[in-house]
């Protein structure tokens, strides 16, 4: 069996000296490939090193997430190019987001627009983080040029009805191992309406650990902390078919041709 990490960051400094170890963990679980998303300048380069020491299991993504807007250089976009030009890749992480407090709106829009209109040039595989914009993310979406292969809505958080407006725009939406919280029946119902050609699975790792009970490989930071390692993927698969109540081995078989179309520039 076969398993696909459709949204991880095993470039993060909480876990990129242990990287390489962490990828042969995630392999002996049966673990293909995963999409590995940079999210601001100065971690594309991590990126970068992580897919040439592992070609065959990752597939690079560079994005300037919404978190780190403020932060980015006036040559931010040319050097999102570079990065792409660089070696097959996707776009993202990148997104709105008005969760956050501190964060400002200012510039969100303005970036994640020009993100996606170089992915929809590129025709590349996008993955889009959103939290408490779902409206006006769904408005630019519908107005601006979308990549023809599809994007991603990682860790999709929004309402079961909007499933069914987002999916004829392209959208593929994954499932994190966070979702299988008590307190996430919402998210779950979401999914239980998801149409089943656009189901991925995700650890987005090292955040977004699953609860106790499904965490086969545990993990911390120099502090104690708890980290989600990607090889609890295989964990998150196991819950996602007892969720939908299907046998795993189906699924798993289902979710590799979802992922295979939406990445399929990287087969």
């Amino acid at each position: 069996m076969r398993l696909y990490d459709a949204h991880n960051h095993l470039q993060d400094e909480r876990l990129l000296d242990r990287a390489d170890a962490l990828l042969r963990e995630a392999a002996d679980e049966g673990i293909a490939h995963m999409v590995v998303n940079g999210a601001t300048e100065t971690d594309w380069p991590d990126v970068a090193a992580l897919y040439e020491r592992h070609p065959d299991h990752i597939i690079p993504s560079y994005g300037l997430h919404p978190w780190y807007v403020q932060q980015r250089s006036d040559q931010w976009e040319q050097r999102l190019c570079a990065a792409l030009d660089a070696h097959p890749a996707g776009v993202g992480e990148m997104g709105l987001d008005r969760w956050k407090s501190d964060l400002s709106w200012e510039g969100q829009e303005e970036v994640f627009i020009a993100q996606l209109r170089i992915a929809a040039e590129r025709n590349l595989p996008a993955s889009i983080h959103c939290l408490q914009a779902w409206g006006r993310l769904y408005e630019i979406l519908e107005q601006e040029p979308r990549p023809a292969c599809g994007f991603l809505l990682h860790s999709y958080g929004g309402s079961a009805e909007m499933v069914e407006r987002f999916a004829p725009l392209g959208a593929y939406f994954s499932f994190p191992g966070a979702f299988a919280r008590e307190k996430k029946e919402r998210q779950r119902e979401a999914f239980r309406r998801v149409p089943p050609d656009r189901l991925l699975i995700e650890t987005d790792a090292p955040d977004q650990h699953p609860p106790p009970r499904l965490i086969t490989h545990p993990l911390k930071d120099n502090e104690g902390q708890a980290l989600n390692h990607p090889a609890n993927l295989a964990a998150v698969y196991r819950y996602v078919a007892d969720m939908l109540d299907e046998p795993v081995d189906q699924l798993a078989a289902r979710v590799e041709t979802n992922f295979k179309r939406l990445f399929a520039a990287f087969s």
